[in-house]
């Protein structure tokens, strides 16, 4: 006489359907010491909605042929979470992110507001998901689903993909040192600046501009480069010239 599932939300309110023979004309069905609600049976079957509860306790079914025996059913508390990791990233989702806390086991789902994730879990007290795309950028609410319930708490910032306009001026020495401004869209989360491969040093200003300082290229020699603009949101890049100082 098995039970599906064999585990629930210490709160009570979980479905049970427990499987076996002459069950029909159940009169009762009992977690422990308390009444299970009797939703529906058949001569196979009934299903009930579990008590409140604590712990495992024995499961049982009263027909008027008697009690069965006890099978177990395992109580679980509601998840705690007590960190998320990164706090932000691109309204277009996809990278992962960890949540901490306790209660994780059991684990089928995260939620970032109204979108879904099924997590990964590390163990009771970690958990991975990657993250799903959101409706626009701004703050959601971040719950976990698990065995014991649903628990609030967090919040992850969408956070829409940066653009590149300009890079005023847009070319240098080879050397570096050029105070390069860059307007666009969506800078404040700004990460890094590179060069081709060489970081750059930079300054936010605000959400539509940064001032960067040109590196020396890596060869001393003028040329074309890439300038990325890395931030929680994605990329975007611009061109950039190196050119050679005057000779006579």
């Amino acid at each position: 006489m098995p039970l599906s599932p064999n585990q629930g939300s210490t709160g009570g309110g979980t479905t049970v359907t427990i499987t076996g023979t002459n069950l029909a004309g159940a009169t009762a069905v009992h977690f422990g010491s308390k009444t299970a609600t009797i939703t529906a049976n058949t001569a196979t079957s009934v299903t009930v909605t579990s008590p409140s509860g604590t712990g495992t306790v024995p499961v049982t079914v009263t027909t008027p042929g008697g009690t069965s025996n006890p099978l177990s059913f395992f109580y679980i508390g509601p998840p705690f979470k007590s960190s998320l990791s990164p706090l932000t990233g691109a309204t277009a989702g996809g990278n992962t992110v960890t949540i901490n806390g306790t209660g994780l086991t059991t684990a089928t789902a995260v939620h970032f507001g109204s979108a879904t994730a099924v997590p990964t879990v590390v163990n009771d007290g970690q958990l991975t998901v990657t993250v799903p795309p959101g409706a626009a950028a701004g703050p959601v609410s971040v719950s976990v689903t698990t065995g014991g319930g649903t628990n609030n708490g967090l919040t992850y910032t969408y956070v829409d993909a940066p653009t590149v306009d300009t890079l005023n001026p847009n070319s240098g020495p080879p050397t570096g040192g050029t105070v390069v401004t860059v307007t666009g869209t969506n800078l404040s989360t700004t990460q890094s600046v590179t060069f081709g491969a060489v970081s750059a040093a930079f300054t936010v200003l605000n959400d539509t501009s940064l001032s960067v300082v040109s590196p020396p290229t890596p060869d001393g020699q003028p040329g074309p480069s890439t300038v990325t603009v890395t931030t929680n949101g994605g990329s975007a890049t611009a061109a950039f010239t190196y050119v050679a100082g005057p000779g006579i």
